[in-house]
């Protein structure tokens, strides 16, 4: 039997961090070692996570070397002026230009401008320094860096300067300077530039590259001659086989409602029909599960949905499993933009496995949108398409109201998580 491969993976999201970005590489880690490949995981020890699961420390594999270093972040000092506003901000929920407070500004100015890539950037430095000897001592054969955070790929570049014959992979889970809250960090021309140029370097110097959509892959071969390979997220749960849904004809929406990602259409549709349909009023039940911004909520009280809302709050993995699986309708939004066309949320895969009909909203040329109609599992819309999403959630409450709902969804078995890693450890 051929020795197994020693692979450092070096990424910021790990137990006890809650939210999807844990979940890509806790499983890759899972899964690696059935295809000869020994991970290595290297994450901070004290990190300032805006969401945790504790839960999730039980689903770490048994005997896995975890290598932890204390890393210093700005959060823990921003919270001593105001810890509601350093936590919504760390965890993606920016308030909208014209509801900000002068605080709120000043925090995004330094953030966006005096933290390059982000806000984790102190941990580079001494990440390098401390790696390279680990990965003489411990024979690595490759190194991996998942971002965001992209200082985890700033780790990687220098590693692969000190060390060139090692082969190095990126794994962007996110696109770099496309993203979507990239815009809301006032950063100034020559910051940008910046980030432009870091980007570049990654690009250019890593032997591979993994992204999670086509239109990223897209993105990164105008910038780079570097390999590119698609590994979507996925999911690592039973799929459902079970139609036992709530009483209640429920909307589920599971993760966080960001202040862009309000999907005005949506709530104006249901509003509508629940002034209308009498039936509908009395069964209908809206459940979000996760941050919601203050924007939706004051949106949801407009369109007079609140009383019919149901705000979960951050919930366990577990947790959202089981909301999922009890749905009647499964809520994908995705801001309108053509940014996000390359986003494919990390929940759709879990989704999937619910097997409950997915009614997704984003923008047109989605690469989402494919998965959904290749594995049939839902309807995708568009921003534009009031009447139609108006008719699929009647189309779909008929169904509950005369009991003839169907467990959905093709075949999924290419977005296992172990089916992913087995593509993964081909290419290290």
């Amino acid at each position: 039997m051929p020795k197994p491969k020693k692979v450092l993976i070096i990424c910021y999201y790990w137990p006890p961090a809650g939210g999807p970005g844990v979940q890509r590489w806790l499983k890759f880690v899972k899964y690696l070692p059935d295809y000869g490949v020994d991970p290595i995981v290297y994450v901070p020890k004290n990190a300032t996570y805006p969401i945790r699961d504790e839960a999730l420390l039980d689903e770490v594999p048994e005997g896995i070397t975890v290598i932890k270093q204390a890393i210093k972040e700005p959060y823990g000092i921003a919270s001593m002026l105001s810890r509601k506003q350093t936590k919504s901000i760390s965890s993606g929920l920016i308030p909208a230009q014209k509801k900000q407070s002068l605080l709120q500004k000043a925090m995004l100015y330094i953030r966006g401008n005096y933290f390059i890539p982000d806000a984790r950037v102190a941990w580079v430095k001494p990440s390098i320094l401390f790696l390279e000897r680990v990965i003489k001592e411990q024979e690595i054969d490759a190194i991996i860096t998942s971002g965001p955070p992209h200082s985890m790929h700033l780790i990687g570049l220098g590693l692969k300067k000190k060390l060139t014959a090692l082969k190095w992979i990126t794994d962007f889970r996110d696109p770099w300077t496309t993203i979507g809250y990239h815009d809301k960090l006032k950063m100034t021309t020559k910051t940008q530039q910046k980030h432009k140029s870091l980007e570049q370097e990654v690009l250019r110097e890593a032997n591979q590259i993994i992204v999670t959509s086509p239109s990223t892959k897209k993105e990164f071969y105008e910038l780079t001659q570097t390999p590119i390979q698609v590994i979507t997220n996925g999911y690592d749960v039973q799929e459902n086989d079970n139609l036992n849904v709530n009483n209640k004809f429920t909307l589920s929406h599971i993760g966080s409602l960001l202040s862009d990602r309000n999907p005005t259409i949506l709530w104006k549709v249901l509003s509508d029909i629940i002034s209308k349909n009498h039936d509908f009023r009395n069964a209908f039940a809206l459940s979000l599960a996760g941050r919601v911004s203050e924007i939706v909520i004051e949106s949801l009280k407009e369109y007079k949905l609140d009383t019919f809302v149901q705000l979960e709050g951050y919930v366990s993995h577990t947790t959202a499993i089981n909301l999922q699986r009890s749905s009647n309708l499964l809520l994908l939004l995705e801001i309108d933009s053509p940014e996000t066309r390359s986003i494919i949320p990390g929940k759709l895969f879990e989704y999937l496995a619910a097997r409950r009909p997915i009614l997704a909203i984003g923008p047109e040329g989605s690469d989402m949108e494919d998965i959904i109609v290749h594995t049939e599992s839902g309807t995708y819309y568009n921003y534009t398409q009031e009447e139609a999403i108006s008719a699929g959630i009647l189309t779909h409450f008929e169904n509950f109201t005369n009991k003839t709902e169907q467990l959905r969804s093709g075949d999924i078995t290419p977005y296992h998580r172990k089916a992913l890693t087995e593509t993964l450890s081909k290419s290290i």
